[in-house]
């Protein structure tokens, strides 16, 4: 299975990393052994390749991402329970299933104001990385 992703976000299975011949496939299941931290903000890297790094985010009642630029082109796929994202300044509240399309350099936060836990997943495209080596080259 030469140059093989499969990222199934509906049924929440992640194939990760491309499998070249005779090599395992990784499978990850993020509902199973989510992050979740008394520290604040916990995460895991799922795929990380230079078109793409997909994250898991897991944050307690009360716990947030900080302040920041988006770094990347980005999507955020709620996965479970509800978050506000702060997207330049104005709140979206994103329920579990939400896809939150967040452009290239825009300030945000995100933050768990209910009393439950909450989960999601940062997609972004491509791999920040680039996008700095992209800039250094103009």
């Amino acid at each position: 299975m030469k140059n093989i992703a499969c990222y199934a976000i509906g049924f929440l299975v992640l194939v990760s990393s491309l499998a070249q011949a005779g090599e395992e496939i990784k499978i990850i299941n993020v509902l199973e052994n989510i992050p979740y931290g008394d520290e604040g903000m916990m995460r895991r890297e799922l795929v990380a390749e230079n078109h793409l790094l997909m994250m898991q985010v897991a944050l307690k009642p009360g716990q947030a991402v900080p302040h920041h630029n988006a770094n990347s082109n980005v999507h955020l796929l709620i996965v479970k329970g509800e978050v506000v994202v702060t997207l330049d300044g104005k709140e979206i509240v994103a329920r579990e299933g939400a896809l939150v399309p967040i452009a290239f350099k825009t300030p945000m936060s995100i933050a768990n104001k209910s009393k439950e836990n909450a989960s999601f997943l940062i997609i972004k495209t491509p791999n920040p990385t680039q996008m700095t080596e992209q800039a250094g080259q103009k």
